[in-house]
C-alpha cells in the first residue's frame, strides 16, 4: 500500500482531491448563499445578527477559515496539476465541444476549467479583501453592538462597476461548478449509467440555484438602493 502522501501525489489521488475539496466548497457554497439571501431585506438587523453570529465563535471561526483556505488552494493546486498532466497527455487540444460518448461531458465549461478557477481564485481575494478587511461600521441591535456589514454590503453594490465584475465573476462560476459538480463523482468512480444522469442534473440544478441567487443578490442591491 502507498503512504498517505504519495497516494495524492499520482494523478488518480490528485483527481480524488480535486473532487473531494471541489465538493466540500460547493457545500460552503449553500450555507454561504442561506446566510446571502438576508441581505434582500431592506432591515440590515437580521443580516448583522448573522453575522455576528458567526463571528462570535471567535477562535474556531479562525479554524473553519483555515480549514477553508487550505481546502481551496488544496483544490486548486490539484486543478493546475491534473491540468498540466492532461496537457502533456495530449498536447494538442480538442477541436470540438460535445458529448464525446460514454462518461464523457467535453463541454466548454469543461474546456475553461483552469481559466474560470483562475478567475474564481481572483474574485476570492478581493471579495475577501472588501468584505472581511473591508471599512468596519457599527450597529446596535436589541441593545448590543455588532459591525453593520449590511451597511458595507448594500454600499459596495451601489457600484455600477463592483456589480458588473460581482455578476460576470458568478456567471464563471456557474461555468465552473456546472463541469465541477458532475466531474468530482466521475473522478471518484462514482458513475453509473443509471445515476449519472440524476447525478449530471443535479448539478445543473445546484449550479443555476446557486447563480442566480448570488446573482440576484447585488442587482438587486443596486436597484433598490441606488
Amino acid at each position: 500500500m502507498l503512504p498517505f502522501s504519495k497516494i495524492f501525489r499520482s494523478s488518480v489521488g490528485k483527481k480524488y482531491l480535486m473532487a473531494i475539496t471541489g465538493l466540500a466548497m460547493v457545500i460552503f457554497l449553500i450555507e454561504h448563499l442561506t446566510g446571502n439571501l438576508l441581505l434582500y431585506s431592506t432591515n440590515p438587523d437580521p443580516y448583522n445578527q448573522y453575522a455576528h453570529f458567526l463571528i462570535s465563535f471567535g477562535g474556531i471561526l479562525y479554524v473553519a477559515e483555515f480549514i477553508l483556505i487550505g481546502i481551496l488552494l488544496s483544490h486548486a493546486f490539484s486543478g493546475i496539476s491534473v491540468a498540466r498532466g492532461r496537457k502533456k497527455a495530449r498536447p494538442v487540444a480538442y477541436s470540438k465541444t460535445g458529448n464525446a460518448g460514454g462518461a464523457s461531458r467535453k463541454t466548454t465549461s469543461s474546456m475553461t476549467m483552469i481559466f474560470t478557477g483562475a478567475l474564481l481564485f481572483i474574485f476570492i481575494v478581493g471579495h475577501i479583501r472588501t468584505f472581511k478587511f473591508g471599512p468596519v461600521y457599527t450597529a446596535t441591535v436589541d441593545g448590543e453592538q455588532m459591525r453593520d456589514l449590511h451597511a458595507l454590503v448594500w454600499e459596495t453594490f451601489k457600484s455600477p462597476l463592483y456589480v458588473i465584475w460581482y455578476v460576470v465573476t458568478l456567471a464563471l462560476l456557474g461555468f465552473h461548478l456546472r463541469h465541477g459538480f458532475w466531474s468530482a463523482f466521475q473522478s471518484m468512480g462514482l458513475n453509473h449509467p443509471k445515476y449519472s444522469p440524476i447525478i449530471y442534473s443535479l448539478g445543473i440544478l445546484i449550479v443555476l440555484v446557486m447563480a442566480i441567487g448570488f446573482i440576484g443578490i447585488p442587482i438587486w442591491i443596486f436597484i433598490t438602493g441606488a
